[in-house]
């Protein structure tokens, strides 16, 4: 079984082996240069204003190029699910060639798990090393910009990314299984499982631990480190903002700027702080506009979860996906029974 899976999976695996070698060459020249961008960072980190500068250029160097590395290794399980898990069954049965082996001493549950594991090993170590290789090329830019919960970082980072490939693998398995036709297959599995990537995240992921709650007050420091002001709306908002003590943390809801007694701030008055505010000659990401507003006594409310709980969402994420695959591999070796 061993060497009748490696004759039938040695193409792809070369393949597989040279788009990861490419993937390490490119990922260890990008490390070593966001490494040298950090280090000019810290060394222009003075002061508080030059600091936010030096921390939105530094981010501004780096994110679109980490932000596109992460979709794709995101979509490193959709390739295996469609050209890997699909066709590993789907072919077999469309073709005719499964009834040499049944008729063999090899039982049909014992050949599905044979092939599954083998293929699925090889799966789970390509994406693993993706995943390790990504995870240490920006792992300085994580630190400076505390974005490790984002929606397409999180699932490019660290253990998550092995789940969703034993889960795509898994699930193109299966499908191709009861579908019993290779190209079907292929496309429902990319179907099903873009689902998946973009439900989990904003559906499954925020309620994997309850949310903490915290207040924050709009002082000029505060508003100097988040990421963005305002909204197309004109509303009082603001984005990217840090809960003190937990720099990290994954802030899934905030509120509008409001006042003391609670109420929103008005759009007129954040509009004028916004952009014709009092000359202070103040520094800093938004200077002046960051010193008007923190004279009015605002604050924000914040839904987060705290920095120290991200390797328990990488944990329960990734439990999440293997257990799902666990059904679908009990589903399988029961339907390969009457197939």
């Amino acid at each position: 079984m061993i060497w009748l899976n490696w004759r039938q999976f040695r193409l792809q695996a070369l393949v597989a082996a040279i788009a990861l070698a490419l993937i390490a060459v490119y990922l260890l020249y990008l490390g070593g240069d966001i490494r040298d961008g950090y280090d000019a960072y810290r060394s222009r980190c003075g002061d508080p204003g030059d600091c936010a500068q030096a921390r939105s250029q530094f981010q501004s160097a780096y994110q679109n190029t980490l932000l596109f590395l992460a979709a794709g290794l995101g979509l490193i399980p959709v390739v295996i699910g469609v050209f890997w898990g699909a066709p590993l069954v789907a072919r077999e049965l469309e073709t005719g060639t499964h009834r040499l082996v049944w008729n063999q001493s090899v039982a049909r549950h014992r050949w599905l798990l044979g092939r599954m594991a083998f293929v699925g090993l090889v799966a789970m170590v390509l994406t693993g090393l993706a995943s390790l290789l990504l995870t240490w090329a920006a792992s300085p830019y994580d630190e400076v910009t505390g974005d490790r919960f984002g929606t397409v970082e999180f699932g490019a980072r660290d253990i998550a990314p092995i789940g969703h490939a034993v889960l795509a693998f898994t699930l193109g398995t299966v499908i191709g299984l009861l579908v019993r036709r290779t190209l079907p297959a292929m496309a429902v599995t990319g179907v099903v499982f873009l689902v998946l990537q973009f439900a989990v995240p904003n559906l499954v992921r925020p309620h994997l631990m309850p949310s903490e709650k915290a207040t924050l007050p709009m002082t000029a420091e505060t508003i100097n480190r988040a990421r963005n002001l305002g909204s197309i709306t004109g509303a009082p908002a603001i984005g990217g903002l840090e809960v003190p003590g937990s720099p990290d943390a994954w802030i899934s809801d905030v509120s509008p700027m409001r006042t003391a007694d609670g109420r929103t701030l008005g759009e007129t008055t954040f509009n004028a702080c916004l952009n014709t505010p009092p000359k202070t000659g103040a520094r800093g990401t938004f200077g002046d506009a960051a010193v008007c507003l923190s004279k009015l006594d605002l604050h924000v409310d914040v839904q987060y979860q705290p920095s120290d709980r991200y390797w328990a969402f990488q944990s329960g994420e990734t439990a999440l996906y293997v257990a799902l695959s666990g059904v679908l591999i009990a589903f399988g070796l029961r339907r390969v029974r009457r197939a």
